[in-house]
């Protein structure tokens, strides 16, 4: 059996999310059913990571097994193009049986791109806002954040994770052009929504929406049964995984 990794970058905005699903077009699904055609065999991918309906990646990394003997150069050309334009993938590599694209990962980062004053052209790349925002008064909203916290209160309820501590190691604000503005957040690994629940918990305060200690609260009082206050998942891209 050989192990394979694929890198590899996606359009979100036209899938149901990254995770398989048997009646919607997903990423997971599209790339299992182009290796399907090619390998004659049923594929399960492993990833880094699951994203949200309408979610973007500029880098995700999944590997799989297989027993084919076709050349990988072969089996790159044939997949690229079997797959969506909205789909494309940086390179395939052959690794050791140890490597799995989930659990071999140290860390993944996620940017959150926001607009006060989208295009046309930007609806689904970038989350709109309705008001401009400082980033050094955003970062102190969330600098909070990185360490060690348990995040109970950032994740939605149908979350399958057993532990819901995770590490946050950096987080940025940042300008993205004149009417946009950039948050970077890297940690070990995420829940499912915690970005977009962290950003909206933010933008919930910084807007006067929320008291000035809400979100510190949720951190030290963690609740699965806590408001979950959900950003836009338009502006969000997976951007980094390191191994």
């Amino acid at each position: 059996m050989k192990n394979i990794k694929i890198e590899y970058e996606y359009d979100g905005s036209g899938f149901f999310g990254f995770q398989r699903q048997p009646s919607a077009r997903t990423v997971q699904g599209e790339i299992e059913s182009a290796l399907k055609v090619v390998l004659k065999e049923e594929i399960n991918l492993a990833s880094s990571g699951r994203t949200d309906r309408g979610v973007h990646a500029y880098m995700q990394v999944s590997n799989f097994f297989t027993s084919s003997k076709i050349p990988l150069d072969r089996l790159e050309f044939a997949v690229k193009n079997l797959i969506p334009e909205d789909i494309k993938i940086h390179s395939m590599k052959n690794v050791s049986e140890e490597f799995h694209a989930r659990f071999s990962a140290k860390s993944r980062a996620y940017e959150y791109i926001m607009g006060w004053d989208r295009t046309a052209f930007e609806t689904k790349y970038v989350s709109g806002i309705k008001g401009k925002v400082d980033p050094e008064k955003l970062y102190k909203i969330l600098e909070p954040i990185v360490g060690r916290h348990n995040f109970e209160g950032f994740r939605l309820t149908d979350c399958s994770g057993k532990n819901p501590v995770r590490d946050i190691s950096e987080i940025r604000c940042y300008p993205k052009g004149e009417n946009k503005l950039a948050v970077y957040i890297k940690g070990n690994a995420f829940l499912k929504s915690q970005i977009r629940i962290i950003m909206g918990t933010a933008l919930a305060v910084y807007f006067e929406k929320r008291p000035k200690n809400y979100l510190i609260n949720k951190l030290k009082n963690p609740d699965s049964k806590d408001e979950k206050i959900v950003a836009d998942g338009s502006g969000l891209y997976l951007c980094d995984i390191e191994y």
